[in-house]
This record gives C-alpha cells, sequence and structure tokens, in this order.
C-alpha cells in the first residue's frame, strides 16, 4: 500500500499496489502494521456501507466529539465520489483546512481519516456505494456535525445537489461551537 499525506495533519490517501495477471488483480487494502508505522489507528471496530441513488447526493459534515476516537478508512466501492475532511481539531496545524479527494470504484483509494474530524461527500455518478471502516463503535453522544456549505471551510461541491437530509442540511454553522 501507497501512504500518500494530505494537506491535513494525520490525513492520508491510501493507494493499493495491483498484483495484476490474466485473471484479474489482487491488492491488499489494510494491514496493520503498515498503519502503526504512519502512527494511524489500525483498530477497525464497525464497517458500514452506504448506497446513494442519484448523482449530486450529499452525505455530510459528520464527525463524533471527545472522547470519541472515530477515525474513518473510507473507499467507494461502486461509482464515484467527491470526498471531504475538514480539520476540527483546535491543536491541529491544520485546523479549519479541509481536503477532497475523489474515490471511485476504478482508482482503488480509500481515504484515512483522523478522529475529530468532519467527513462528507457528494456522489459523482448514480448508484454510488461507500465502504466505511471505523476506529471506534458510533456513540451518539457525541455524534454531531456542521454545515455542507459553511464559508468557513470554503468547499466547493463540484454539483448541485440534489439529494441531502434535513439533518444534513440544517447543522448549525461551525462559529456556533467556538
Amino acid at each position: 500500500m501507497l501512504f500518500t499525506p494530505t494537506r491535513i495533519e494525520g490525513a492520508y490517501i491510501l493507494d493499493v499496489e495491483l498484483l495484476q495477471d490474466r485473471r484479474g488483480h489482487f491488492a491488499r487494502t489494510f494491514c496493520q502494521k503498515e498503519f502503526e508505522q504512519y502512527g494511524l489507528n489500525s483498530q477497525v471496530v464497525q464497517c458500514s456501507i452506504s448506497s446513494n441513488n442519484k448523482k449530486g447526493t450529499l452525505r455530510g459534515m459528520h464527525y463524533q466529539l471527545a472522547p470519541s476516537k472515530e477515525t474513518k478508512l473510507v473507499r467507494c466501492t461502486r461509482g464515484a465520489i467527491y470526498d471531504v475532511t475538514i480539520d476540527l481539531r483546535p491543536d491541529s496545524p491544520t485546523y479549519l483546512s479541509h481536503v477532497a479527494v475523489e474515490l471511485t470504484a476504478e482508482n482503488n483509494r480509500t481515504l484515512y481519516i483522523p478522529a475529530q474530524c468532519a467527513h462528507g461527500f457528494q456522489t459523482l455518478a448514480d448508484n454510488a456505494e461507500v465502504f466505511y471502516q471505523m476506529g471506534d463503535f458510533y456513540q451518539p453522544e457525541y455524534s454531531t456535525g456542521v454545515r455542507y456549505d459553511d464559508p468557513t471551510f470554503g468547499i466547493e461541491w463540484p454539483l448541485p445537489i440534489s439529494e441531502i437530509a434535513q439533518k444534513d442540511r440544517t447543522w448549525l454553522p461551525y462559529s456556533a461551537f467556538i
């Protein structure tokens, strides 16, 4: 696996190294030892998928407050998404920065998202499916979010929004939290 740091402290793009032959390809998508070499949480306690019917669907921006240590590995297993992470850790050198990565079923990329960073995505294709691996259990009492269009972050979504949950549309601006 290839670990490429993003501009957010502790967030990485993970690219697989494909072993190809006439049958197709094989690739390792997770290795505890490699994660630990980069100082990343290698624990996976929960996995989830989301299915998204319409191109332009937006989910996010979600995160868990401390003391949760929910890291995420996010991978698009069907279709394509524009995946966004916002650094909400006040002590981080990249506080309030965001990074966007295109994850597709074809590029086999995964995004590692550190704890206390918000995450969301917009689908770039109909019927996109996203696979999540989490490093801590979901804890509803620590679950929150920030607005996808908050000017504090300046995220430029690539498409008009076709679908969004009421909860995601009505998160408070980040200034309400600080």
